[in-house]
């Protein structure tokens, strides 16, 4: 019987660990490497509980929504690590990313990893491609420099790559779109990249969402309509265009503003996006009409065009879909009527802009409606009021200097024309005539240029500043 106790306590533990409600111990090589993870992140606060004894697998080591463990059996399918509003306490000073990604790639069931608002610091590792089984990285806000390493490339698995608030530099690779054939959320938003967009992000098969906002990117977006999953466009605040970007039908969000696009919206290819919900071309250098369909899509909800050059008359009778509760159509160079349906208790739209146009609203948030035309005439060059003042006021000024110049200098030549004259006559009587021609020639033709210095004398320095005058 004394045999036969050590097995049947071994028995009731595999039982414990089978029975519902049971979790396995993880391995202990893996409790080890996350206490290492806890020693390299400079214990934070969200990791401070972390001990030898802690229960990963059963919820121990989970601080919701700071920290995360969570296990497959006895090993770390996902781990997230996550500073607060404020960050994390700075690391310490001999913190290596490199030696943070080696250690967790003794992981080698982890799926999912996030390490965001820690203050992580130094280029991306292309160590990441020892994690062979990520699906979901997030390492956003944090200090991450540097090129986004080859390395990741060969992340089969690899479907969302979030690395927003950071300092990530040089372009988006080419080899997003190809080598990452699961890749559906690519989010890079406020970073340092440059350069174009590549032709291969028009290509990934499984794209869904498309994050590229606050870089410095330029030129024209890749050809987007083969991307059948694409619901999801976000590349504000670039340099692009610009060309309005070519969409496949099923996009619902699509956020331009604070770019180069420039020309009209495509009004025959908006109109069939039925599942758009969100649509901001704001701050842009569109021109041409505004296509008022677009407010009658079903499934739109947040529009906004404001700060460009759109032109047309709106009226009474424009339709609107019945999802709208934010439409923002102001400065640009609207007339006619605010539509009914955007009008207090003519559609559940919670919000209207519509300022700095030339509706007939009679609040004094429009212009006359000889400005939107004239701009209309010449679109791009819109001066403001007090812009217009201060030119006119600033010509009023020269204007009143040159006349006074002018008055001067006709006075000081007329002195001065009696005065010749003057002398010549009594100079006839006792000079020969060819010796009178020679100096009356002479000295009239250097008269212009004392004229105009003794003119000057009586300009003040700002004043003579206004004509360019390289002497003062």
């Amino acid at each position: 019987m004394a045999a036969a106790g050590p097995s049947c306590l071994l028995a009731l533990v595999f039982l414990a660990v089978l029975l519902p409600g049971g979790a396995p111990l993880l391995q202990a090589s893996q409790t080890w490497t996350l206490l290492k993870v806890q020693q390299l992140l400079g214990r934070p606060p969200a990791l401070r509980h972390w001990r030898r004894t802690t229960d990963f697998c059963g919820g121990g080591g989970t601080v919701a929504p700071s920290a995360s463990v969570v296990c497959y059996g006895d090993t770390v399918t996902q781990l997230h690590v996550a500073g607060g509003a404020q960050g994390a306490p700075p690391l310490p000073l001999n913190f290596s990313l490199g030696a943070l990604v080696t250690t967790l790639s003794r992981l080698p069931d982890l799926k999912v990893l996030t390490l965001s608002g820690l203050g992580l610091w130094g280029p991306l590792p292309g160590k990441l491609e020892r994690l062979a089984g990520l699906e979901i990285v997030n390492m956003s806000r944090n200090y991450l420099y540097g090129p986004i390493p080859r390395g990741l490339s060969r992340l089969q698995g690899l479907q969302t790559l979030i690395l927003d608030d950071n300092m990530i530099g040089g372009e988006v690779p080419g080899w997003v779109g190809t080598a990452l054939p699961a890749l559906a959320v690519l989010s890079l938003r406020n970073n340092s990249l440059a350069g174009a967009v590549p032709e291969s992000l028009g290509k990934a098969p499984s794209l869904r969402s498309l994050v590229l906002a606050s870089n410095n990117l330029s030129g024209n977006l890749p050809d987007m309509r083969g991307l059948a999953n694409l619901q999801v466009l976000d590349v504000g605040g670039n340099s692009l265009g610009p060309a309005f970007p070519r969409l496949g039908r099923k996009v619902a969000s699509v956020v331009l503003s604070r770019n180069k696009f420039t020309g009209g919206l495509p009004a025959a290819e908006l109109s069939s996006f039925y599942l758009l919900e969100h649509l901001d071309v704001s701050l842009n250098r569109f021109v041409g009409p505004f296509p008022p369909a677009l407010l009658s899509l079903p499934s739109l909800q947040y529009l906004s065009i404001a700060g460009n050059r759109f032109t047309g008359a709106l009226s009474d009778k424009v339709p609107c879909g019945d999802n709208l509760r934010l439409v923002d159509l102001s400065s640009n160079l609207l007339m006619g009527s605010v539509p009914a349906c955007l009008r207090p208790g003519g559609k559940p739209v919670a919000v209207v802009l519509s300022s700095e146009n030339c509706l007939d609203r009679g609040d004094g948030s429009q212009h006359p409606s000889p400005f939107c035309q004239n701009q209309a005439l010449a679109v791009g060059i819109v001066p403001r009021h007090n812009e217009k003042k201060k030119v006119s006021r600033h010509a009023g000024f020269i204007a009143g200097i040159v006349m006074a110049v002018v008055v001067a200098v006709s006075l000081v030549g007329a002195m001065a024309f009696f005065a010749i004259k003057k002398m010549t006559m009594e100079g006839a009587k006792t000079r020969p005539a060819a010796t009178l021609m020679e100096d009356h020639t002479s000295t009239s033709s250097a008269y212009p240029s004392k004229l105009f210095a003794d003119a000057r004398l009586h300009i003040t320095d700002s004043e003579a500043r206004s004509f360019g005058d390289p002497a003062i």
